[in-house]
């Protein structure tokens, strides 16, 4: 009786590579370490990706997954909310906001608040004394500089940060990304895999090789030469 096959071949397969998207502030570094020890042959695309293009990257599959910040009002994505982030303000080294601890948007009413700017125009802007900018903390960090600080707004409404990517990709490592950014282990995956490798064109000059190996004749042996 012929057994049927595992679900998957004990070699390596080839698939297409990951492409991950993230917004400004979120830091991957993590994932992508525990990603690198698990499938050390197959690398991840990663492309920083303004907010304001996050499901679009998506709709448009420019990207597999994205870490997005909410909300996301998109029904043909899945979502998974993984933390929250805390509101700061940005203003110049020497604004009066920069003497405390913390602040709240009261403090800040007389302020021109700058909206719709991408984080590198909108420091530049603040630098020059056009207004202040609400950030969450980990946009202010990654792009923070000598002549602006933040300070925690009090009163501010917390952002949040998610893993999103459209329910119709059939990505077969998308589920294995999940997993990391999930802190599953590895031997708590629901189907061993063997390791995924990214494609790889074989060289004219092993085709021809193997060509050559395989229409070579075995040599005749001589009488009286041994067995």
């Amino acid at each position: 009786m012929t057994k049927t096959p595992p679900p998957f071949a004990d070699e390596p397969r080839d698939v297409p590579t990951l492409r991950l998207g993230y917004v400004p502030g979120v830091t991957l570094t993590k994932w992508r370490r525990v990603w690198d020890e698990r499938f050390p042959r197959l690398g991840l695309d990663v492309t920083e990706v303004a907010e304001a293009d996050q499901t679009s990257v998506l709709q448009q599959e420019q990207v597999d997954m994205c870490f997005v910040r909410l909300p996301l009002d998109e029904a043909r994505l899945h979502v998974i909310p993984l933390y929250e982030e805390a509101p700061v303000v940005v203003v110049p080294r020497d604004h009066p906001a920069a003497l405390f601890d913390e602040v709240s948007r009261a403090d800040l009413d007389d302020e021109e608040v700058l909206e719709g700017f991408a984080i590198a125009e909108a420091m530049d802007l603040v630098a020059n004394g056009a207004g202040i900018v609400y950030v969450p903390q980990s946009v202010a960090r990654s792009a923070s500089r000598r002549d602006v600080v933040h300070r925690p707004v009090s009163d501010g409404t917390p952002t949040r940060v998610a893993l999103a990517w459209l329910r119709e990709n059939p990505h077969e490592m998308i589920q294995e990304f999940v997993g990391i950014v999930r802190g599953r282990t590895v031997n708590s995956s629901r189907t061993p895999r063997p390791e995924p490798t990214a494609p790889a064109k074989t060289s004219d000059r092993t085709a021809v090789a193997r060509t050559a190996a395989r229409g070579r004749r075995p040599r005749e042996r001589r009488p009286g030469r041994g067995r």
